[in-house]
């Protein structure tokens, strides 16, 4: 050991003296010691990976594997010159790697520091960087038997199994994290880059045909979550060696648009740096049972909704502030759960239907998809009417025949359209039905409130977005739907402008009356809040249910239009169009101060400010006078939570 030591000082030495070495100008020696100590060591089939950087982001230099398509750990290495490592310490740069990564060194070539888990746990100076560069001369050995031990302590290390779901959103997050700062955002600004035109390529076109507002910061932050959440949801699908590149074997054919990004991260030659960490992302999923994970996790009853508690988690540590910025936030369960009973109820009630979401006749619609928790939660119900009534003998036939083809959903954004469809898989799963190759559920990435589809994209690995689009747009336009339910957007000044909105909202569309006249007159105001996005979708739901002849709105949303004067319009279109109409305002409205009618606190049922309502629309089969129920909801949020569970 020795030896090898006394040779690596003088490598060292010998490039110092020719007085234009670069920091990189070291690394081949790094890489012949590594390789040369794991030779003396008999740890068999290393490999070191020299990572190229051009800043200060990125990842670490070297990565060293096992020689099984395990990662042992990364090497941050310092120019020679840089003698105080305490600074470095200390630098946001390493934090971050320590923070991302369990298993680190960081090294001017002479001194050794070793970081696990973030902590600081062994050091060695193997010899004096000053000496080289001040007398020109090989340094003496020193601490041959601590270098021989700190580097024992590194290659020692495999990932710990991971054996919770939260231990695994956390690890999960801290390297998406790291994908969409240190790699995306670093490759988005790379230009000229082959990386760099892919990314930018897939950036433009959902820029262009989804989402006209993206920026590239909220590109990066979509496209790293896709890639974690994509990896996650082949996983589930794998039985046996899981990696980067068999991941796009395990994406289903008939998700298009998450083959596309997986041909890209899996079969072609993406940045190193990228290939790099989601090489990482994919083994801490190899290592986990994810699909085990996940079913005890439902099985002990952290809900209904397992993934989106994992996700909930997940967001906690990827980035607390996202769900505040993006106005999206996940919907209570009491609240879905009441929503989709009343539905179940009504159906029967109603529509002589005696399964009620379980019927083969219900065709069922979420234009505001999110991550799926509201058809997750009809399913659910429906399952259990239907094996209650049938046994569990014809379920397999039952979902075949009924879930798949009827039920379907919109979503805009690209990381929750992942999740969803790796929820939906979780979902038949626990109900015992392993989807075919060819099979999906009909969640399609799309806009809801634009009806203009996408022509034909020529750009190489997209087409998909062409092909998805038509999709959504033939359930747009052409399929009838009984059940309309969710919790659409709410954002006052909505993105959401073009032609097919505006005229939604301002013509008598198909029969259904405008939002801008009353009474058959204009509104005559100057200062209207019907651009807010949910009320687009309200419009577009009641438009639906209008051409489809009858059926039911199940939906929770922003509570003005019930007395606000703008809206008189829309009180009054809805009015024709539905028959009963049964409004139970949960208020918690705190930009008006609500409080209970005695003076008490009134919470809201989301983190939101806004005051918010449940509303059931029914359009029977035979029109009757038109009838509105309404309930007002006051108190704590623990207690509405109740009252909406009984």
């Amino acid at each position: 050991m020795k030896k090898l030591l006394e040779q690596y000082l003088k490598n060292l030495t010998d490039t110092t003296r020719r007085g234009d070495a670069r920091e990189e100008s070291y690394y081949k020696h790094l890489d012949d010691l590594i390789k040369q100590f794991a030779l003396i060591q008999s740890i068999k089939k290393v490999d070191v990976t020299i990572l190229p950087k051009k800043t200060e982001a990125g990842n670490p230099d070297f990565r060293i594997w096992d020689g099984k398509n395990h990662i042992t750990g990364y090497i941050e290495a310092k120019d020679p010159s840089v003698t105080n490592l305490d600074y470095i310490e200390g630098t946001e740069q390493l934090e971050r790697y320590c923070s991302t990564f369990p298993n680190v060194i960081l090294t001017n070539f002479y001194e050794f520091r070793l970081y696990r888990d973030g902590q600081h746990i062994a050091q060695a100076m193997i010899g004096r960087p000053v000496i080289a560069k001040r007398l020109q001369i090989t340094p003496p050995v020193e601490n041959v038997d601590k270098f021989k031990e700190l580097f024992e302590i590194f290659f020692s290390f495999s990932l710990p199994k991971v054996q919770t779901a939260r231990s695994l959103a956390i690890e999960l997050a801290k390297r998406t994290r790291f994908l969409r700062d240190e790699i995306i955002s670093v490759e988005m600004e790379e230009n000229g880059s082959k990386g760099h035109k892919q990314i930018i390529g897939f950036y433009e076109a959902f820029k262009k045909y989804l989402i006209g507002t993206l920026t590239e910061k909220q590109f990066a932050d979509l496209y790293a979550q896709t890639i974690t959440y994509g990896l996650f949801a082949a996983r589930t699908r794998a039985d046996g060696e899981f990696n980067r590149r068999l991941a796009f074997d395990y994406i289903p054919h008939t998700i298009g648009i998450l083959r596309d990004v997986f041909r890209f991260i899996s079969l072609e030659e993406p940045p190193k740096s990228l290939q790099i960490i989601v090489e990482d992302i994919a083994e801490i999923l190899q290592v986990a049972d994810a699909n085990k994970i996940l079913h005890e996790y439902y099985r002990t009853g952290k809900g209904r909704d397992p993934i989106i508690h994992f996700y909930e988690t997940f967001l906690s540590t990827y980035d607390p502030e996202i769900r505040e910025r993006r106005g999206v936030y996940y919907t209570p369960e009491p609240v879905v759960g009441y929503i989709a009973r009343s539905i179940h109820s009504l159906l029967k009630s109603h529509f002589d239907l005696a399964d009620g979401l379980a019927s083969e006749d219900v065709k069922l619609l979420d234009p505001a998809g999110g991550t799926l928790t509201f058809p997750a939660e009809a399913i659910r119900l429906a399952a259990d009417e239907f094996k209650e009534k049938y046994g569990e003998g014809a379920l397999h036939q039952w979902i075949k025949k009924h879930i798949l083809p009827n039920f379907y959903s919109f979503e805009l954004m690209m990381a929750p359209y992942a999740i969803g469809h790796l929820k939906m898989g979780f979902i038949f799963d626990e109900l015992g039905y392993k989807m075919a190759d060819d099979e999906r559920f009909k969640l399609y990435l799309t806009n809801t409130l634009e009806m203009e589809e996408i022509e034909q994209i020529a750009i190489p690995g997209l087409s998909s977005l062409s092909e998805e689009s038509h999709l959504a747009g033939k359930v747009k336009k052409e399929q009838p739907v009984l059940v309309v339910l969710g919790n659409p957007p709410y954002s006052g000044i909505s993105a959401n402008i073009n032609k097919w909105t505006e005229r939604l909202l301002k013509e008598d569309i198909d029969g259904t009356q405008s939002y801008y006249k009353v009474d058959g007159q204009p509104l005559g105001e100057k200062k209207l809040w019907l651009q807010d996005d949910y009320v687009k979708f309200l419009r577009f739901a009641q438009w639906k249910i209008h051409t489809s002849g009858y059926g039911i709105v199940g939906m929770i949303t922003n509570h003005s239009y019930l007395d606000n004067p703008t809206f008189r319009g829309m009180r009054q279109s809805l009015m024709k169009t539905f028959d009963e109409i049964y409004i139970l305002d949960l208020h918690g409205n705190s930009l008006k101060k609500e409080t209970t009618p005695a003076g008490g606190k009134d919470e809201n049922v989301f983190d939101i400010r806004q005051g918010v309502a449940i509303a059931l629309f029914i359009k029977n089969k035979k029109a009757k006078e038109p009838k509105v129920f309404h309930l007002d909801k006051y108190g704590l949020r623990e207690e509405k939570y109740e009252w909406l569970d009984q």
